[in-house]
């Protein structure tokens, strides 16, 4: 009788552990569910043109304010040249393309000092962006003044819109040295000065 007793009471205690296991593991996979993802695997980490802004890179059509501080024959507006120069005043042909403004104002300034001047005090702007190009399944194919905040659809509209070929999902993007990557079509995705937009056609 005894030992009937201790069965049942074993088995009474595996049920209300097994019980208890499977409530613990729905109360994870609850959540887990609830919990946003991460970063790393949202589209807006690894498409590249979502997400934190970074530094603008200058390139060739760009528009330049630069002042050098106490030297006003030395400050104006300047453009960044096809060769991704700038041509400036004592210290002649400057690199720009490629470089952020942070590093412009430093090679500037390294320049300056060279024999020229003291600790020189360097400041640089973009006045104008250089244009992007659209091309593809849009209205108006062609080079475009850009706009700062620019997105995918602004960039498609200034373009005339799609046409009845167009795939309206996706675009395809080259900038700078990269080579051309797919971005879904959407608002939250930047348009950059410099960038190459495809429309492509869908397919039936």
């Amino acid at each position: 009788m005894k030992l009937a007793v201790a069965h049942l009471v074993r088995r009474s205690v595996l049920k209300i552990a097994m019980a208890a296991g499977m409530l613990a593991l729905a109360a994870c996979a609850t959540s887990g569910a609830s919990r946003p993802p991460s970063s790393a695997s949202t589209p807006a980490a690894t498409n590249g043109a979502m997400g934190p802004e970074v530094a603008y890179v200058l390139g060739s059509g760009d528009k330049l304010r630069l002042i050098v501080y106490g030297e006003d024959d030395l400050s104006g507006q300047f453009d960044v040249t096809g060769t991704g120069k700038v041509s400036l005043p004592l210290i002649g042909q400057v690199q720009a393309a490629g470089l952020t403004l942070e590093q412009f104002e430093k090679e500037v300034g390294d320049r300056l000092s060279q024999g020229y001047l003291t600790n020189p005090k360097v400041s640089a702007e973009v006045l104008n962006y250089r244009p992007f190009y659209i091309m593809g399944e849009v209205e108006k194919p062609g080079q475009y003044p850009y706009t700062s905040d620019m997105t995918i659809l602004n960039a498609i509209a200034v373009a005339g819109g799609y046409t009845y070929r167009a795939n309206n999902d996706s675009v395809y993007i080259t900038r700078g040295n990269n080579p051309e990557a797919q971005y879904p079509a959407s608002q939250q995705v930047k348009v950059l000065p410099g960038d190459v937009v495809r429309v492509p056609e869908r397919f039936f």
